[in-house]
C-alpha cells in the first residue's frame, strides 16, 4: 500500500506533529483561529467606521466603530457560551424533516440502481477483484456522500431567507449560534443514516459478487507418497471459477488448504471414499497490521544514502537500487522481541519452531528482459546494528508490485567469514541488539536491474485484525469528509445566495481534494511559478522549466507572486482540509487495518471544523436583519 505520510501516535501528533515536525495540529489550530479571529475584528472594525460616514468626527468615528466591535463580540461571547442543548437538538430535528421533505432518501435509490449495473461492468476474473470492488463502491460513496452534503448545507438557509420560513423559527427563543449548529447536527444525522445504509449495501454487494467456490479437478488429483511408499496425502487442482484456478494438497487425514490466487484461497477437506470437498472463498477482504520500520539506502559504492537512484519515473515515491552491486535497501525495526514472532507448526499441528512473519513488495524495473518466465532474483538477510554480526543471505524471487508474505526461521546461519565457514545463531538472540533494534537489507542480486522500495514496501506482519471493522473505520472517514462539507456549507449559507453557496462549497471541496498541490504553489516548490507566472508562460506559450526574460515585466509578475498572490495562497490552504489524505478507501481496497491513531485524528480534524464552521455562521447570520 503506498503510504507517503507517516502516521504518529495521537497524542504527539496533537502537540508536537510527530517527525521533523515541531508544530502539532492542535497548536496550528489556535494559531489558525487566532489569526482569523484578528482579521475578522479588523475588518469588522473598518466596516463599521465606513458606515459612520463622518457622522461623530474622525476620532469620534473611530472610537463608535470600536465600540460597536467590542459589544458585537462581546455579545457573541454571551450568546455562544449560552448555547442550549436541548433547543440545538430540536433545530436538529427541525433539519432533519426538511431533508426529509426534499426527498434525499432518493439518493439511495440511485445508489442502489449504480450498484445492479456496476455488475456488468466489474469483472471478478480480475487479477485483484477485491480490489476492484472495494475501489469502486467506496469512491462512489464518497462522491455521492459529498454531493448530498454539498446540495442540502447550501440551499438550506438560503432558501428559508427566500421563502421566509426562517421568521417562523427566530420568533421563538432561539439563538442564532443554535440554528446554525441544529443545521449542522441535523444534516449529520440525515447525511449520517444514508451512509449507514450505503455502507450496508456496499458490503453485501462486495462479499455476494466475489464469493464463489470450486470443485476438485479429479483428473488432476495424484497420492502424495514418501520415500518408503507411505501415504502422505493427495495434491491436484480445482476447476476453473471467477476465472481461476488453485492448486492443492490435502493431509492423510483429509485437511488441506488450497495455494493463494486471486488474493484468497479455499479449504479443501477429503473424505475415505477419495471425495473432495472445496470450501467458498477464504480472505477476500483482508485487514493486515503491518508494523514499519525506518528506510535508509546504501548506494553502488557502498555509502550511506536517505534515497536510493531515480530511474526516471515522475513519481518520486519508490526510489530504486541496482542490482550486482553493494546497493542496498536498509529498514531498521525497533522494539523487535520474541512477541513478534509465529510458531511454526508441522502437519498434526504440533510446534516445530519460531518464524519472524514479513512482508515485501518489490518494484521491479528491467533494462533488459532477463531470462524469459523467470522472475527477477534478489537476497534478503538481517543484521545487529550494535555488533555488526549479519547473517546469510536468502534469495527470493521478486514478485512485481505484489505482496510476497515470507516467514524466517528464527535458526539463522551467520555471514560466512573469509574461510567461508559459519555458524548458527538466533534472530532474537544474536541479531536483534540490546535496545531491540534490528536490521533487514535488501538487495537486488542481477545486474542490470533495479529494485524499487519505499519504507511502507517491508514490514513485519502483525496478527489481522478484522475486515468488517475495517470496512466500518473506512466509512468513517467518509462520514468525517461528509461533516466537514456540511459545516463549511452551512456556515457560508447566511451571507450568500443558493448557488453562490454552493459554487463556494463544490469549489472548497475541489481545492480540498489538490490540497498537497495548492500548498506546493504557496510554498514556490512547484514547477511553473505562482499564479501570476504561469499566466504569463500560458500567454508566452513557454513550459514550466523555460526561465522567463529579465525584464521589468517579469520582476514585476514574480513580485506579485513572492509578496501577494502566494501569501494570499498559503493563508487559504492553511483552511483547507486535505479530503485527499482523509480518503481512507486505500486501505479497504489494499487490504490493510486503518490505525485507531489515524481515526483520532481524523476525528478531531471533523470536531474543529465544526466548531469553526459555528462560530463563523454564528457571526455571519447576525449580519442578517432578521438574526438580530
Amino acid at each position: 500500500m503506498v503510504l507517503e505520510r507517516e502516521i504518529y501516535p495521537y497524542l504527539e501528533w496533537l502537540t508536537t506533529g510527530g517527525g521533523d515536525s515541531k508544530i502539532g495540529a492542535l497548536p496550528i489550530f489556535l494559531a489558525v483561529v487566532a489569526g482569523l479571529g484578528l482579521l475578522a475584528i479588523l475588518l469588522g472594525f473598518l466596516v463599521s467606521l465606513l458606515r459612520n460616514e463622518q457622522r461623530y468626527g474622525f476620532i469620534g468615528n473611530v472610537l463608535h466603530a470600536g465600540d460597536r466591535v467590542y459589544q458585537t463580540l462581546k455579545g457573541g461571547i454571551s450568546e455562544l457560551s449560552a448555547t442550549s442543548p436541548s433547543r440545538v437538538f430540536a433545530l436538529a430535528k427541525l433539519a432533519m424533516k426538511e431533508a426529509w421533505r426534499k426527498k434525499i432518501v432518493i439518493a439511495l435509490a440511485i445508489y442502489l440502481v449504480l450498484l445492479l449495473f456496476a455488475g456488468w461492468f466489474l469483472s471478478v476474473e480480475h487479477a485483484k477483484p477485491a480490489r476492484l470492488y472495494l475501489s469502486f463502491v467506496l469512491t462512489a460513496t464518497t462522491y455521492l456522500t459529498l454531493l448530498i452534503a454539498l446540495l442540502i448545507s447550501a440551499f438550506s438557509l438560503p432558501g428559508d431567507f427566500k421563502t421566509k420560513t426562517i421568521y417562523t423559527v427566530v420568533t421563538k427563543p432561539v439563538r442564532a449560534g443554535e440554528i446554525i449548529l441544529g443545521r449542522i447536527l441535523g444534516f449529520t444525522a440525515i447525511g449520517t443514516l444514508l451512509l449507514a445504509a450505503m455502507g450496508l449495501c456496499n458490503y453485501l454487494f462486495v462479499t455476494r459478487s466475489l464469493d464463489h467456490t470450486h470443485e476438485a479437478e479429479l483428473e488432476s488429483v495424484e497420492r502424495i507418497t514418501n520415500s518408503a511408499g507411505e501415504d502422505q496425502g493427495r495434491s491436484g487442482r480445482t476447476t476453473n471459477s471467477a476465472g481461476h484456478r488453485h492448486q492443492f494438497e490435502v493431509s492423510p487425514e483429509g485437511q488441506g488448504l488450497a495455494a493463494i490466487e486471486s488474493g484468497h484461497t479455499h479449504e479443501v477437506a477429503g473424505t475415505t471414499d477419495d471425495s473432495l470437498t472445496v470450501g467458498s472463498a477464504q480472505g477476500i477482504m483482508k485487514a493486515r497490521d503491518p508494523e514499519y520500520g525506518e528506510l535508509s539506502f546504501v548506494d553502488r559504492t557502498g555509502v550511506p544514502k536517505d534515497r536510493g537512484i531515480s530511474v526516471g519515473n515522475e513519481w518520486a515515491y519508490r526510489s530504486f537500487i541496482d542490482g550486482n552491486t553493494l546497493a542496498t535497501a536498509i529498514w531498521k525495526f525497533n522494539d523487535v522481541n520474541e512477541s513478534v514472532l509465529l510458531n511454526q507448526v508441522d502437519e498434526q499441528g504440533e510446534k516445530v519452531g519460531e518464524v519472524l512473519p514479513l512482508a515485501i513488495v518489490v518494484r521491479v524495473f528491467k533494462t533488459h528482459k532477463g531470462v524469459i518466465g523467470r522472475p527477477i532474483s534478489g537476497t534478503i538477510h538481517f543484521r545487529n546494528p550494535e555488533t555488526g554480526l549479519a547473517s546469510d543471505k536468502i534469495t527470493f524471487q521478486a514478485k512485481d508490485a505484489q505482496i510476497d508474505e515470507v516467514d524466517i526461521a528464527r535458526a539463522q546461519l551467520s555471514e560466512p567469514d573469509a574461510d567461508g565457514n559459519s555458524e548458527e545463531i538466533d534472530l532474537i538472540d544474536d541479531l536483534v541488539s540490546k535496545s531491540g533494534e534490528l536490521e533487514v537489507l535488501v538487495k537486488c542480486a542481477e545486474g542490470g536491474q533495479y529494485f524499487g522500495f519505499a519504507q511502507a514496501d517491508l514490514y513485519i506482519r502483525k496478527p489481522e485484525g478484522s475486515p468488517l471493522l475495517n470496512f466500518i473505520k473506512v466509512h468513517l472517514c467518509i462520514w468525517v469528509q461528509m461533516v466537514i462539507i456540511i459545516s463549511v456549507g452551512v456556515a457560508i449559507s447566511p451571507l450568500v445566495s443558493g448557488s453562490v453557496a454552493m459554487l463556494f462549497t463544490a469549489a472548497f471541496i475541489i481545492l480540498g481534494f489538490y490540497r498537497e498541490f495548492f500548498l506546493s504553489v504557496a510554498n514556490g516548490t512547484a514547477f511553473g511559478g505562482g499564479p501570476a507566472e504561469a499566466l504569463v508562460r500560458m500567454q508566452k506559450q513557454a513550459n514550466m522549466v523555460t526561465k522567463l526574460d529579465e525584464s521589468l515585466g517579469t520582476t514585476i509578475v514574480l513580485f506579485i507572486d513572492q509578496f501577494i498572490a502566494r501569501p494570499f495562497m498559503w493563508g487559504v490552504g492553511q483552511l483547507l482540509p486535505d479530503l485527499s489524505y482523509l480518503d481512507g478507501s486505500n486501505y479497504a481496497a489494499d487490504g490493510y487495518n486503518m490505525p485507531w491513531d489515524r481515526i483520532l485524528q481524523d476525528l478531531t480534524v471533523c470536531g474543529g471544523y465544526v466548531v469553526g464552521c459555528s462560530i463563523l455562521g454564528y457571526f455571519l447570520l447576525r449580519t442578517r436583519e432578521v438574526a438580530r
